[in-house]
């Protein structure tokens, strides 16, 4: 389904029982209303970035709502999308802190082919009606693929935005791994504490004190 190891790995959390009501809802949902992202889109995550390449999270709440906006990748929307205010700022700080030039595309998909796992912890949204598919079974599988990248016997790092985020470290209990935490992107809260939070920089300082190859965070290319 996925076309790597996460196939294995999750097999077991999509047999359970919650999973199949969970996607039974979703399928209704896709049948009857505007949902988001396009369905093929739903699992791009995991099919951009494998188990055994993940050395990076990004956890992102849910997709973005808007038309042609979401992408399946966590704060990403697609190339010739006006950029949301969130990801504007996530960009801001990427200059800020490594100097690269703010990307015309608001596409994150090159993040995925460095090991940058781009999570939302709920993967489907219904048409300008943002957290309409929380509380229906998500949470408990993206919770459980934190759990198994907690497991990872190789030090990830796991970057959480804003209080939603947060609080998922109590699931991040491998003392290899790195928390960066900050306030979320967003424009409400991005002057309290995530501009100047160099996550960037942070992220490659921890990667190569371990020998494992930093990630290139430039898109501006």
């Amino acid at each position: 389904m996925l076309g790597n190891d996460w196939d294995e790995i999750l097999k077991e959390e999509m047999e359970k029982d919650y999973f199949k009501e969970l996607f039974s809802f979703v399928l209704d949902e896709y049948r009857h209303k505007e949902i988001f992202p396009k369905m093929n889109e739903v699992f791009n995550a995991f099919r951009h970035t494998s188990y055994r390449d993940t050395k990076v999270v990004i956890l992102g709440q849910d997709p973005y709502h808007g038309v042609n906006e979401a992408e399946g990748l966590s704060f990403s929307v697609k190339t010739g999308i006006r950029k949301p205010p969130s990801l504007k700022n996530i960009f801001q700080e990427l200059k800020d802190d490594l100097g690269f030039d703010v990307p015309e595309s608001g596409s994150l998909l090159k993040w995925t082919e460095e090991g940058v796992l781009l999570l939302n912890s709920v993967l489907t949204v219904e048409r300008d009606k943002p957290a309409s598919h929380k509380d229906h079974g998500w949470e408990i599988f993206t919770d459980a693929v934190i759990s198994k990248i907690n497991e990872k016997t190789t030090p990830v790092v796991f970057i959480l935005w804003g209080n939603y985020a947060r609080a998922k470290k109590n699931l991040i209990t491998n003392p290899q791994h790195y928390i960066i935490e900050s306030p979320h992107p967003s424009p409400y809260s991005a002057n309290n504490g995530f501009f100047g939070s160099k996550p960037f920089s942070k992220t490659n300082q921890f990667l190569i004190s371990h020998d494992i190859k930093p990630i290139n965070w430039d898109l501006s290319k």
